[in-house]
Formats: C-alpha cells, structure tokens, sequence
C-alpha cells in the first residue's frame, strides 16, 4: 500500500468513527458533543482550527504546531462532512475532476454565487 492510500485509509477510518460517534453520549464523547452542539457550532470550530493552522504556519516557529493544528482541522472538517452527509469518497472525487485543470479556469468554471 503506498503512503498516499495509507493516508486516505487513516481518513476513511476515522471518518467512520466520528460517523459511529453521531448520537452518541455529549458527556463521554468530543464528537458527540459537536454533534450536539448544531451545524453552525461544527463549521465555526472548523474556522477556528483553519485560523490556528494559518497562524502556526505565518509564524515559522515550529513546523510540529502546524502538524497538530492541520489534524485538528482535517477532524473538524470530517466531523462537519459527517453533519452535512458528504463523504470522503465524493471529496475525493471532486478533487480528481479537479486534476490537471488550471485554478484559474476551475474558479471561472463555477457559477458565480
């Protein structure tokens, strides 16, 4: 199995226990918690971790707070595609359509919101 597919599976799996998690118990589980706690909770943590992760990696002082902040981030942002029902696979997906175009021409392809 190459690193690539390793790191993919790592995600599924764990994307599978914050799915196992939905419902649960707030008071023995973070991820039932955020459950608990709505949608809009979920994507504001999702924008907190996004911030943090930004200013660990502005500040060059320690690519192991950039580390730990990315996989805060990556969580949040599968506990948020578990609230939403997106899965990994149709990220995955959309991001391999998105291969080999140009960014300039993906954000020209999109409707304008």
């Amino acid at each position: 199995m190459s690193e690539q597919e390793k790191a993919v599976a790592v995600l599924e799996r764990l994307y599978g226990l914050i799915l196992s998690r939905k419902g649960g118990d707030p008071a023995t589980s973070h991820t039932a918690k955020l459950f608990a706690r709505g949608r809009a909770k979920i994507a504001q943590k999702v924008g907190e971790e996004a911030v943090e992760t930004a200013l660990a990696a502005a500040a060059l002082n320690d690519r192991n707070e950039v580390v730990g902040e990315s996989a805060d981030l990556l969580f949040h942002l599968l506990v948020l595609w578990a609230d939403c029902g997106v899965t990994p696979d149709e990220v995955w997906a959309e991001l391999q359509r998105r291969e080999g175009r140009s960014g300039v021409d993906e954000k020209k392809s999109r409707a304008p919101n």
